[in-house]
């Protein structure tokens, strides 16, 4: 008997506790579609869902994406930094770090950062750092090179590189 009325008890504690999720919500059909394809692509369109294609990599959605082949500015930095070997690239991230580079005939090596602050083709844009590694007597000392030679070098030929390069893909169109 109170085994009954427990179990009672607790099923009506659970019914009553949850009638309120079971309610279906009041949609107002003048802003909500009636077909659910239609439904679909509002979701879509704000943003509250996703297509087939987006999950497999084929976007099919309103999102673009610059690649890089078409950013002039990454272009130019790899076509310029081409003789040096690279440890990290990241497009998406807008970064170039080149590995430690040596001409061989002495005991310092370079080590280039491009960083990209932006797409368009500005000097303000585009962030290098460059690091210098001296090694004597297998004691190496590194240090940040600060507004130097090489740097605003390096700068100014990405800059005019990759300005002629958007010029020219301008032509194209």
């Amino acid at each position: 008997m109170i085994q009954k009325t427990l179990l009672y008890t607790i099923i009506f504690l659970f019914l009553t506790s949850c009638s309120g999720a079971f309610k279906p919500k009041k949609v107002d059909t003048r802003k909500v579609p009636i077909k659910a394809e239609d439904r679909a692509r509002k979701n879509i369109n704000e943003g509250r869902g996703t297509t087939f294609g987006d999950l497999v990599g084929r976007g099919g959605g309103a999102t673009t994406y610059e690649f890089s082949t078409s950013n002039a500015m990454w272009r130019a930095s790899l076509e310029i930094l081409d003789f040096l070997p690279l440890s990290t690239v990241d497009y998406s991230g807008g970064l170039i770090i080149s590995d430690w580079y040596s001409d061989g005939s002495s005991n310092e090596s370079i080590k280039i950062t491009i960083r990209f602050l932006g797409n368009d083709v500005r000097s303000e844009n585009l962030k290098i750092s460059i690091h210098q590694k001296v090694c004597k007597a297998n004691n190496c000392n590194v240090n940040l090179l600060n507004q130097n030679k090489i740097g605003s070098e390096l700068k100014t030929t990405i800059i005019r590189k990759a300005a002629l390069l958007e010029k020219n893909s301008k032509k194209k169109k």
